[in-house]
């Protein structure tokens, strides 16, 4: 059954858009904000060093063709965010000191559970990337950053996910496969993305203005992923530390924008291998507990570019991007992804806000993952894909998306989309799937 937004917000913002107004009133196509300007009071609160955010994101998605189960449907999931910054020095008269609070709540139902995925395995990708990590509500951020020697040293401490200095990457695209920081959607048991948070340290140097080195240290805690732990602040079952370091790279390449990165993570956690048990014998066979690994890591790289742009406006014209990860093929399912694609902003002069993307995106499971599965089966006395106790087998999966983002409003962004996923979860029995979305990106 579709599951509609909570809100009923959209409709009426539509409606309203028709409507003249200016900057600073609710509805105005030109002001960033839904509700306004509240009379000035958000500008003279952001004057004084006080910035508050209300966000919110709902994406649709509808199973056209293919997948493990061919009955159609339509499901809609959604995540609402509360966010305050304060800049301490206007407020308190600490230089160069900045606040985050942010709270996130996400609710719904996602497409690729039960109609794209084979629930016995699952997938790798989501086609609807707001879904996730719990329906509950989540302390997001709470951190606080100082700037040192003229902000050439930058210190992050509290409580935020490694994806949002690191490995980061924009999410306008539905599929999760090409949206925000892939490593955690790889090795998502220790690299915990929004809008799950962690006790971190980040520290940042800034060899030039378009060079910067930064490493992190994050709190490795598996049960701050319990829908019942979103506010918890102690560290109770902390396994160890999630150590990434990075090197960015920001250019202007004859004038227009670009990013460059590089990093390598590390864990000090104890790691399950995903074949052998402690005598080194595939643990499938041998009914004995998979062999534990003293750590775990991986790398990646990703590169985005702009290559064109109007003479009348830098901002509009296409870009490429490209991103890669590579992880340990001792521990974990996936050893590899690569992905990358384009986005056109201002294709046509009557609608100069509005941009299109379009990428293309390969995960490829562990050998030694796909072989634990195969032996399993082989112990189970299992050959027949449906059987219900048989475990699918898992290799590549290929995913693609194409949208097209209509800028209705400063305040609002709606992108329907269509994705084509072959052999969804890796599973070569899974039907090739076609998916229709719509993601719609408002703020209040």
């Amino acid at each position: 059954m579709l599951q509609l937004p909570k809100p009923c917000y959209i409709g009426l913002a539509l409606g309203a858009l028709a409507t003249p107004a200016s900057a600073s009133e609710p509805f105005a196509s030109d002001s960033p904000w839904m509700l306004g300007d509240w009379g000035g009071t958000r500008s003279e609160l952001l004057e004084k060093g006080y910035a508050f955010t209300l966000g919110y994101t709902g994406e649709m998605g509808s199973n056209l063709h293919g997948g493990y189960d061919h009955d159609r449907t339509a499901r809609y999931s959604d995540q609402f965010t509360f966010g305050s910054h304060l800049d301490l020095e206007k407020i308190l008269g600490w230089q160069a000191t900045e606040l985050q609070l942010t709270v996130t709540e996400r609710h719904g139902d996602n497409i690729s559970n039960d109609r794209i995925n084979d629930p016995r395995v699952g997938g790798f990708t989501s086609a609807q990337e707001v879904w996730g990590r719990g329906e509950t509500w989540r302390l997001t951020q709470m951190w606080i950053k100082q700037k040192y020697f003229d902000g050439a040293l930058d210190v992050k401490f509290g409580r935020f996910g490694q994806g949002e200095d690191f490995n980061s990457f924009p999410c306008d695209f539905q599929n999760l496969a090409f949206c925000g920081s892939q490593v955690g959607n790889w090795a998502g048991s220790i690299w915990y993305n929004w809008p799950v948070s962690q006790w971190a340290l980040r520290v940042r140097y800034n060899l030039s203005d378009a060079l910067y080195a930064q490493v992190g240290v994050f709190e490795q805690n598996p049960s701050n992923l319990e829908s019942g732990n979103g506010f918890k602040l102690s560290g109770s079952g902390t396994q160890g530390a999630v150590m990434p370091v990075e090197l960015v790279w920001s250019p202007a390449v004859n004038g227009l924008k670009g990013e460059y990165r590089a990093g390598y993570y590390y864990s000090n956690a104890k790691a399950q291998n995903v074949l052998k048990d402690s005598n080194g014998q595939p643990a499938a066979i041998s009914g004995a507990a998979y062999r534990s690994s003293s750590s775990k890591h991986g790398l990646w790289i990703g590169a985005q570019q702009q290559i064109t742009a109007q003479a009348s406006d830098q901002s509009r014209g296409l870009s490429l991007f490209a991103n890669a990860t590579v992880h340990d093929k001792k521990t974990n399912a996936i050893d590899n992804y690569v992905q990358a694609g384009l986005l056109f902003k201002g294709p046509f002069d009557a609608r100069s806000q509005d941009d299109i993307g379009f990428a293309l995106a390969r995960v490829h499971v562990n050998p030694a993952y796909r072989k634990n599965a195969r032996l399993a089966n082989q112990a189970a006395g299992l050959d027949d894909y449906d059987n219900p106790g048989y475990l699918p087998v898992q290799d590549t999966e290929y995913s693609a998306e194409l949208y097209y983002g209509i800028h209705l409003a400063d305040w609002l962004t709606v992108r329907p989309n269509l994705q084509y996923i072959r052999h969804p979860g890796g599973v070569s029995q899974v039907d090739d799937a076609v998916i229709a979305g719509l993601k719609i990106q408002s703020t209040f």
